[in-house]
This record gives structure tokens, C-alpha cells and sequence, in this order.
């Protein structure tokens, strides 16, 4: 069986980390956004991952060099030479999706993360002989999105974009089941498969809607991803409670990676994620916060709703906090007070950030 994540964008939402790595390869919880999804997919039964990339495709060569005998799953690249949109990648590489047997395959955006019952979701489509399923999730405030209006037998009749009045609570999670007859209606262009092709299939009572049951996030700008981090480690809490850090000064749940170094006295979290290779000094106090692989925090800093990039150096009795997003190998000095700063990647900062600002 086969997927296709569509890794094709810019990323400048999560800027300046995109900066360094295309958006996919950013890491969440200590792996590149993509491998939480590849190992779904192989979990559901998926043997070859097609990678629909555009920007930046030497790093994701890179990628797959690395990952794939780590994963186990054959994983290739179809190339755009301009963005395609959603759907305009599934035609690209539609050779390599249909096969001939007539196996389903999944389609994916790389920037969302959430439970990821694919083989369920699987199940669900191929009982009702659809031409594709539709992953939902349920919102609170609906009038932020495109709605889908579905049927009492999980059929999608409409799609609402960005509705004044309630009309439901389902909006699109942005992960789907498709049979390869789906490809007939793709041309090889720019397109969406929201806007252009989904409401074609719905009109012949083809599209159905499998509903998430657990959280769910698109975590493609900093404050997103930095919520994305608090329900991924809640989920990881009742899955998988062994995989989070248990010493004295946790609190909440925090995810520390094996190479990392803590030091005397510190508190951590809630909701925090330490990557390989970071040094925490004595006395730190980080919450709410993402420190790749290879930050050293110097001791007595407090790091706060942040996102602290690759190889970064916090000096002793800094103070960081309101989503500061650090880029690659910046340099804070000691004793500085960082307020919403947003930090392109190689710069030092020798003087406090009193009010939300952009480092170039």
C-alpha cells in the first residue's frame, strides 16, 4: 500500500525555523514532523511513501538517505518544478500511487499531527466502496474554517467555507483515503483537491467522512505548534507513559531525549520537549517550551511558551518568553530578557528584547 504527503510548501508560517530545514523536517517531539507520520502509515499497512516536494530538495534527498532504513519503508521522491497546490502533486506522481491493484492510498499534509487512526480510517473507507474518505475533527469555533456538511451515513453533501451561522462542527484534518479512480479527475496543474475535486466526488456520493477521535493540530506557526506540543505529550500520557522524563523537578509532562544532560535543581515543565545533545545548566526552569538538538541553557534561565532552534546558546540568568522563536546557532548573552523575539538563525543577541521584535 501507498501514501503521498505533500511536503511542497514554503513553510514561512514557522519561520525561522524553516529557514535552515524545509518545514516537514522541523522537529516535533524530537523526530522531523514527517517520521510521526511515516510510522502511522507503516502501522497501517503502508510499504512506499512518495514525498511531493518542491522547496529545498536536496535536504529531503538528505532526509530519506537517513530515514528510510531507520523506518523501514520505502520512501521516493516526486519533484514539482512549480507549486501544484493540493491536487496537482496526486496527478504528478500518479504512476506511482496506482499500481494497477486497485489499493487505496493515503494523502497526508506534512504539518498535522494528531492520533492517526489510519488503519480504522482504512477499514472505514474500503466497507463503504468510497472514492475517497476525509479525516474530520470537531471544532469548537467553526466559523474559522471550511465546514463539511455530512450525512447521517457519513456521506459529505456540502462544504461551508467560513460560515456566519452554525451549520456543524466537522472541518477538514487534512489527511485522506483515496481510491485510485480519484485520479481521473485530477489534471496535471496547479490545483486544489479541496475546492476543485472533493466537491465533484461528494456530488456523485463518493466522499464520505471518518471522524477523529482523538486531538488534532495543524502545527504550521509557531503558537500552533507549541499548542500541538502540549496534546501530543497529553496523548503520549495515557499511550505511552514510559517515553516521558520521571525525576525530581518534572511537573506535567516532559519529553527528554537519551543524550541530553539536565543539571542540579532545575524545573521542568509543563509541557516541554529537550532534544539530543542539549546541556540544561543547574537551576533552569523551562515550561511550555521546544529545545532542539544541541541548545545549552545556562543556569538559572527560565524559558517560557518558546521554541529555542538547533545548536542555540542561552546565556546564565536569561529570562525568554511570550514565543520567542530562536532560528539556527543563535547566541543570547547572559542576563537578558527576551519578550516575543523572533530570531533569525546565526545571529548573537547582546541586548534585551523588551517588546515582540523580528532579529535580522
Amino acid at each position: 500500500m501507498k501514501a503521498l504527503i505533500l511536503v511542497g510548501g514554503f513553510g514561512t508560517r514557522l519561520r525561522p525555523l524553516t529557514l535552515t530545514v524545509p518545514k516537514p523536517l522541523v522537529e516535533f517531539c524530537n523526530k522531523p514532523m514527517i517520521v510521526h507520520q511515516i510510522e502511522a502509515l507503516k502501522s497501517a499497512g503502508v510499504t512506499e511513501v512518495v514525498l511531493a516536494i518542491n522547496y529545498r530538495p536536496e535536504v529531503m534527498m538528505g532526509f530519506i538517505a537517513e530515514w528510510e532504513p531507520k523506518l523501514g519503508v520505502k520512501i521516493v521522491c516526486s519533484q514539482e518544478k512549480e507549486p501544484m497546490g493540493t491536487a496537482g502533486p496526486l496527478a504528478l506522481a500518479k504512476e506511482l500511487l496506482d499500481d494497477g491493484s486497485g489499493q487505496p492510498f493515503f494523502v497526508l499534509n506534512s504539518d498535522v499531527v494528531c492520533e492517526y487512526p489510519l488503519k480504522e480510517m482504512l477499514d472505514y473507507h474500503r466497507a463503504r466502496g468510497a472514492e475517497a474518505t476525509i479525516l474530520v475533527t470537531k471544532v469548537d469555533d467553526p466559523s474559522k474554517y471550511g465546514v463539511l456538511i455530512i450525512n447521517e451515513y457519513g456521506q459529505v453533501q456540502q462544504f461551508v467555507e467560513k460560515p456566519k451561522e452554525f451549520v456543524g462542527d466537522k472541518i477538514n484534518a487534512g489527511i485522506y483515503c483515496c481510491s485510485p479512480r480519484v485520479l481521473e479527475r485530477i489534471e496535471l496543474r496547479p490545483t486544489s483537491i479541496e475546492k476543485e475535486v472533493f466537491p465533484h466526488v461528494a456530488a456523485d456520493g463518493q466522499l464520505y467522512a471518518f471522524t477523529l477521535g482523538g486531538y488534532w493540530m495543524d502545527v504550521g506557526q509557531p503558537k500552533d505548534y507549541l499548542k500541538g506540543l502540549t496534546l501530543h505529550l497529553d496523548s503520549l500520557n495515557i499511550h505511552n507513559p514510559s517515553a516521558l522524563h520521571n525525576a525530581p523537578g518534572v511537573v506535567g509532562n516532559v519529553l527528554v531525549a537519551a543524550s541530553a544532560k539536565i543539571g542540579a535543581d532545575c524545573k521542568l515543565g509543563p509541557d516541554v520537549s529537550i532534544g539530543e545533545g542539549c546541556v540544561i545548566g543547574d537551576g533552569v526552569r523551562l515550561s511550555n517550551c521546544v529545545v532542539m538538538k544541541g541548545v545549552e541553557v545556562g543556569k538559572h534561565s527560565k524559558v517560557d511558551k518558546c521554541i529555542i532552534g538547533w545548536d542555540s546558546k542561552v546565556g546564565s540568568w536569561c529570562r525568554l518568553e511570550n514565543q520567542c522563536v530562536l532560528g539556527e546557532d543563535v547566541q543570547v548573552r547572559p542576563e537578558l530578557y527576551m519578550n516575543g523575539a523572533v530570531v533569525l538563525p546565526h545571529k548573537e543577541i547582546k541586548e534585551s528584547v523588551q517588546t515582540p521584535n523580528i532579529i535580522l
